[in-house]
């Protein structure tokens, strides 16, 4: 019988999460991206698709990510050429976001480097595990 912190599912969470974070961090880097700046870029990206230009505040929210550093990151990807920030026309404190054609190239080539790292880590139907973790991050 294990114990100790071998017996922790906790245990195992977090050393699975550093070793995703780790490789992804590794392969991202052919795309000129770090794991931060991909997060923030396909959150861009997905509420755009879906919703429209979001507001930093709306990406940072959809990323589960700080504001400020959020902003910083807005910021450096921005000076890349991958995404614009206009002033929102409904709040003058606000910026909307939109994907360059530079950034929505890096954004899926940044998804498809991640999708091939969860096929190999999680395999071919990841359903249940994904439950499971968006279960315990929802509470």
């Amino acid at each position: 019988m294990t114990e100790g912190p071998l017996a922790s599912p906790g245990f195992w969470l977090h050393h699975a999460a550093l070793r995703w974070r780790a490789e992804l961090d590794r392969r991202l880097r052919e795309v000129g991206l770090t794991p931060t700046q991909f997060l923030l870029l396909a959150s861009t990206g997905w509420v755009e698709h879906t919703q429209g230009a979001p507001t930093q505040q709306q990406v940072a929210q959809t990323a589960g990510a700080d504001r400020m550093m959020t902003s910083k990151v807005v910021k450096n990807l921005e000076d890349a050429g991958l995404l614009r920030r206009t002033p929102d026309p409904s709040d003058a404190r606000a910026y909307r976001l939109q994907l360059t054609p530079a950034g929505r190239r890096t954004a899926r080539k940044a998804i498809a480097i991640a999708a091939e790292l969860d096929k190999e880590l999680f395999g071919d139907n990841p359903a249940s595990l994904r439950d499971m973790l968006q279960a315990i991050a929802e509470g």
